[in-house]
C-alpha cells in the first residue's frame, strides 16, 4: 500500500480536480500532490498555469495500479444516480452484491476502485448539499455503505462557505479513515468557524474602473425585473439576486456566465453588473496570484464548479493531524 521510504509530507491525489481548489487547500495545509485527474481541457489549462503540471485526463481511462501511493484521496465528484439493474436479481438468488454492482457506470465507482487498490488512510470528498436527498436518499446511502465496505469509518457534515468568503454556499463534506491505518478509528471534528468572522462582499470587489464592462444592458436588466415580478406573482422565489458591499451573495453557479442572475452587484446611477472573473476567484477564496488563462465564459464555469479554498484548508488541517501521525509513526501498520 505504501512505499518503503515514506514522504516527509502527506501525499494526496486530486481527483475531478477542476482548477485545483482542493490542491491549493491541501498544499497550504502541508500536503504534497502526487497525482491529479480532470477531464475538462479548459480546466486542465488553468490548473497547469497555476501548479506547473497538467492533470491526467478521464479517470475512467486510468488504471488504479498506475496511480502513485498516497495518504489522502480528495475529490469533488459529480452527483449521479445509481442503477439497481441486476441487484434485485442477485438478491433473489441469495448472492451478495457490493459496490461494483451498485456503483458501476458512475464516477463514484472510480473512487471506489482506486480505494480498493491503493487503500489510502484517509479520504476527503465534497459534493452538493442535495447529495443527501438525491434519488430519495439512496445515492448517499450507497456512497456511505460503499466506503464502509471498503474499510472506512466515515464522517460527514454540511458546511457553509459564508464564514470564509461572502457567499452562501452549502456543500457536504465527507471524511473517512481506513480501519487498518489506525489503532483506533479517529473521531473527526469538522471546523466550526465563528459567525462573527463572516466577511462582506465589499472585501472582494474590484475598483469600478475595472468592472465597467460587466454592467448589464438595459434590455437584460428589464428582462430580469420582469422575470422576478412574474415568478413572485406565482408564489415562486425565482429571480435575480441584487447585492451590495455589505451583503453575502447567493451561491455562485457554473452557469453564471449565462446572465449572472444569481449575483448582480448594485451600482449607483446605473444598471447592476455581474461579478468579474477575478471577483469570482476571490469569492471562492483564491488569492489574486491565481492565474486565469481562459475566457470569461470558461472562468465563470470553473470558479462556479470549484470549492471554497479556505474552508477546505480548515478541514485539511484537521485531517493532517491524524494522517501525519500515521505516516510518521505508524507506517508499518498501513501495509494491507
Amino acid at each position: 500500500m505504501s512505499d518503503s521510504t515514506p514522504s516527509s509530507r502527506v501525499r494526496f491525489i486530486d481527483l475531478f480536480a477542476g482548477i485545483g481548489g482542493f490542491r491549493m487547500a491541501l498544499e497550504k495545509a502541508g500536503g504534497e500532490c502526487v497525482f491529479s485527474s480532470e477531464i475538462d481541457s479548459f480546466s486542465r489549462k488553468t490548473y497547469a498555469a497555476n501548479f506547473g503540471d497538467e492533470p491526467a485526463g478521464d479517470i475512467k481511462q486510468i488504471q488504479a495500479a498506475e496511480i502513485p501511493d498516497h495518504e489522502i484521496l480528495v475529490g469533488g465528484f459529480p452527483c449521479q444516480p445509481f442503477s439497481i439493474a441486476g441487484v434485485s436479481k442477485k438478491g433473489s438468488l441469495g448472492r451478495e452484491h457490493g459496490f461494483k454492482d451498485l456503483t458501476q457506470g458512475t464516477l463514484f465507482f472510480d473512487i471506489a476502485r482506486i480505494l480498493t487498490e491503493k487503500k489510502p488512510p484517509a479520504i476527503l470528498l465534497e459534493n452538493v448539499k442535495n447529495l443527501k436527498s438525491h434519488d430519495k436518499g439512496r445515492t448517499f446511502e450507497i456512497i456511505l455503505s460503499t466506503l464502509q465496505e471498503l474499510g472506512y469509518t466515515v464522517f460527514h457534515s454540511i458546511l457553509d462557505g459564508r464564514y470564509y468568503v461572502p457567499q452562501h454556499r452549502e456543500r457536504i463534506y465527507i471524511v473517512g479513515f481506513h480501519k487498518d491505518a489506525f489503532e483506533k478509528p479517529p473521531f473527526f471534528r469538522f471546523p466550526q468557524p465563528s459567525p462573527s468572522a463572516a466577511p462582506q462582499l465589499g472585501s472582494i470587489l474590484e475598483p469600478a474602473e475595472r468592472t465597467e464592462r460587466y454592467t448589464i444592458s438595459d434590455k437584460l436588466w428589464q428582462w430580469h425585473q420582469d422575470y422576478a415580478v412574474k415568478h413572485k406573482s406565482q408564489g415562486n422565489g425565482f429571480g435575480f439576486g441584487l447585492v451590495g458591499p455589505g451583503d453575502t451573495t447567493r451561491t455562485l453557479s457554473a452557469r453564471y456566465y449565462k446572465d449572472g442572475a444569481e449575483i448582480l452587484v448594485e451600482q449607483v446611477g446605473k444598471n447592476p453588473r455581474k461579478l468579474s472573473p477575478r471577483e469570482c476567484a476571490r469569492l471562492m477564496g483564491f488569492p489574486d496570484s491565481f492565474q486565469i488563462p481562459v475566457s470569461d465564459t470558461q472562468a465563470y464555469k470553473q470558479f462556479g464548479n470549484s470549492v471554497v479554498v479556505p474552508l477546505v484548508q480548515d478541514i485539511a488541517r484537521e485531517l493532517m493531524i491524524y494522517v501525519s501521525h500515521v505516516t510518521s509513526v505508524s507506517e508499518p501498520a498501513r501495509t494491507i
